[in-house]
């Protein structure tokens, strides 16, 4: 083609788009001169100015190719030599909009507007789909850059273990620049100035793939605003976004409709809307890893006939997992691909790493996980920054580090293959939970069992100084014990995960989770029955029977009063008074309550004979409720002013509120309105500071029935709809019945005289 030949493209797409010369030099910034000049064939754009008109005319991707053919291809003169060294798009390519819709804002910064040079390095872990993206991407918006693509792969991460040396990458890319190489310098340094020379007036796109860190990297940046850079590592280069104002992306997993597309798109829309539960299990237990679905889809896709449900069985009962997941190319072998980030690691972050990787639940603290290791905590701090870096570790909103199901499955298997200590990882991981929730239960007013022995050496002991601080930490670990208590079966750990149940029942029942508690007690109660430690046993059952009598279970709660009973004779008097008074509770639940008030007049004997102050004073509280339930209404407020000094010596927040409550209900059937509603205001108040939403439901369910009595139906309502808050706030199905006495609030009141 020549100067004709552009002139003519030029002036047929000015005159499709409806423009004059004059309205085209506004809208492209060309002078009119200029603009007439390539029409008549006078002359050719130089690069920036062919990008301006392109844009201005808005041509689609065929005319835009056109123009840039046509502009480069001048008859009589050389030419520069034009790249086109990326790999080929991927057909299957699904989903990644959020992604693409930000790297392609990133693009409208490049060729020439005002001088932006753009980096963008996408990282994320093994396998998520890095390289796709960036290909994908630059296949994309090529048309843009008239002056052609360079692509290397650094060899950051493969089997070889040597990352390309920057130098010789500079070479490929002079070559491909036309470079002579008798013109190419030795040094890498002189490589990179002569590089950035000759594209420094050029449109290009440069795609540096799989570097391994930011050295690698900065010899090859191209300093023309009129080239894009994108970049692809495992790690997170941020250094590069320092000192080179880089834009990172970061890259995540797939969404389930995400990996469910991407299959489809490789077996085929028929077969996965014939099987939608199994497509969607199969992309499940891939972990939703772009690499993984590619794997099971090649592998499903050459037996048309294997029904996905077979695949979902075969894929699920692999023995190792990541043995289902190669297909004999190490470059797409999951195991094989996770290995070159894990090889990469320090001796000292690769023990962290499968450490971390013993973890039971979907997410791990710092804490957590410097006592799995038994490492220290700048020392944890350090590797977990670097296993981060690494994109082996991910971080959630919560801020705890989140390691991928498969990632965790690959963690496992090294474990074994370097015969790593496992029990006593776990033995720290439960030593931690066990000791730091014993230290929060006195922050939270809840009596908690003893233990002499210290925690374990490498254990970290969190700091918490406030109720709030150790509600805070049982929320953060909370998912990690219920993982744990499920999972660690070893017969070693049945002590530590007996004494662990105990520990946390507290936080259960101060937030008013029974169906957790019940869990966790059996398995406490299971393990106890196991040693045959009655103490154990006792602790367990009385937790279990307090919960299922909560619930309603009134049955099961039975039988674990009669194993508590049976088990009297073989208790200490401190055991033999707990358990009477955890079946008081459990016979009051169940409204037997002259059985009730008789078990806690046994336990109160028994504190009193010991001398303690506390627990007399808490069993002072359940003597008076059940007096009061039985009509002893002035005995009940008698005992309750013995026992609320004692409560507030001992700093037993949640007994007093409790012991306030009893003597408002005692004075509300003594007729004494005022007096009772201030009790209760009061319990409210101490169970506030406690942070004991549910025991306040209870208080105000009593204070609406005075306020009712009183005549304030406004109030009533309002102290419902509140317990009604609370209880749902913890799926307590009494929550139904506080609403329920709101609404009957709403219906007229009956005329006097009137039953």
């Amino acid at each position: 083609m020549d100067r004709t030949e552009f002139g003519r493209l030029l002036r047929e797409a000015r005159q499709r788009s409806l423009l004059t010369l004059e309205s085209l030099a506004e809208a492209s910034g060309v002078s009119v001169r200029a603009i007439s000049d390539m029409e008549r064939g006078q002359s050719l754009p130089r690069q920036a100015t062919l990008s301006e008109l392109m844009d201005a005319l808005e041509l689609d991707g065929d005319g835009r190719r056109r123009f840039v053919e046509a502009s480069t291809r001048r008859t009589g003169q050389s030419t520069r030599q034009v790249p086109r060294q990326l790999p080929p798009d991927l057909a299957t390519f699904r989903g990644r909009e959020e992604a693409l819709a930000h790297v392609h804002g990133l693009t409208s910064h490049v060729a020439g507007r005002g001088g932006h040079v753009v980096v963008s390095a996408i990282g994320g872990m093994a396998g998520v789909g890095k390289t796709t993206l960036a290909v994908h991407w630059a296949h994309q918006v090529a048309d843009r850059f008239p002056d052609g693509q360079l692509y290397v792969n650094l060899r950051g991460f493969e089997d070889t273990g040597r990352p390309l040396d920057p130098g010789e990458a500079l070479a490929g890319f002079l070559d491909a620049l036309g470079v002579p190489s008798s013109s190419v310098p030795r040094g890498t340094e002189e490589r990179s100035a002569l590089f950035r020379e000759r594209t420094a007036s050029r449109q290009l796109i440069v795609v540096l793939d799989n570097a391994r860190d930011e050295e690698q990297v900065r010899p090859l940046l191209s300093a023309s605003a009129g080239c894009l850079t994108i970049i692809t590592s495992r790690s997170q280069l941020s250094g590069l976004a320092v000192t080179e104002g880089a834009s990172l992306v970061g890259l995540d997993t797939w969404t389930r409709e995400e990996a469910l597309a991407a299959l489809a798109a490789r077996i085929g829309e028929e077969r996965c809307r014939a099987e939608p539960e199994a497509a969607s299990e199969l992309v499940e237990l891939c972990g939703f890893l772009p690499l993984a679905v590619a794997i099971v889809g090649a592998q499903l896709n050459v037996s048309p006939q294997v029904p996905l449900g077979l695949g979902v069985r075969e894929l699920r009962e692999a023995r190792p997992r990541l043995d289902a997941l190669s297909d004999g190319d190490r470059r797409v072998d999951v195991r094989a691909v996770f290995s070159w980030s894990y090889r990469a690691l320090t001796p000292e972050t690769a023990r962290f790493f499968r450490c971390l990787a013993l973890h039971p639940g979907p997410s791990v603290s710092a804490e957590a996980a410097a006592s799995l290791a038994g490492a220290g905590r700048a020392a944890t701090r350090r590797q977990l920054r670097e296993l981060t870096s690494a994109n082996l570790l991910s971080r959630d909103s919560e801020g705890r580090y989140v390691l991928h199901d498969l990632v965790r499955v690959y963690g496992a298997e090294l474990v074994e293959r370097e015969q790593d200590d496992r029990p006593g990882a776990e033995t720290r991981l439960l030593d931690y939970l066990r000791h730091n929730a014993h230290m929060a239960n006195r922050l939270l007013g809840r009596a908690s069992s003893e233990y002499a022995e210290p925690p374990a050496e490498g254990v970290v002991h969190v700091v918490m100084d406030t109720r709030e601080e150790a509600l805070g930490w049982f929320r953060q670990e909370e998912s990690t014990v219920t993982a744990a208590l499920r999972s660690m079966d070893d017969p070693r750990l049945l002590r530590f995960r007996m004494n662990l149940t105990q520990d946390w029942v507290s936080y259960y029942s101060v937030t008013g989770r029974w169906t957790e508690e019940i869990e966790t007690k059996r398995i406490g109660l299971d393990a106890a029955l196991l040693l045959d430690e009655p103490i154990a046993i006792a602790r367990n059952s009385a937790d279990l029977a307090r919960a299922l009598a909560e619930t309603g279970r009134l049955d099961e709660a039975d039988r674990q009063v009669e194993l508590l009973l049976g088990l009297l004779h073989r208790l200490g008097p401190a055991e033999r008074a707990a358990t009477e008074r955890s079946v008081g509770w459990v016979r009051g639940r169940q409204k037997r309550h002259t059985q009730a008030l008789h078990h806690a007049r046994r336990a109160l004997e028994i504190y009193r004979t010991l001398g303690d102050d506390g627990a007399t004073a808490r069993e002072l509280n359940a003597v008076a409720w059940y007096l009061a339930l039985l009509g002893g209404y002035e005995e009940a407020i008698t005992l309750c002013e013995e026992a609320i000094p004692l409560l507030q010596r001992c700093g037993n927040l949640r007994i007093e509120a409790a012991a306030w409550d009893s003597m408002g209900y005692a004075r509300q059937r003594l007729g004494d309105l005022d007096g009772a509603m201030a009790d209760y205001r009061e319990s409210l108040r101490l169970y506030g500071d406690a942070f004991d939403g549910y025991n306040q439901a209870e208080v105000l369910d009593h204070l609406a029935t005075a306020q009712r009595e009183r005549g304030d139906r406004t109030g009533a309502r309002a102290s419902w709809l509140r317990a009604a808050d609370l209880l749902s706030a913890v799926h307590s199905p009494r929550a139904a019945r506080m609403r329920a006495n709101a609404r009957a609030l709403d219906l007229p009141a009956a005329p006097s005289g009137q039953g």
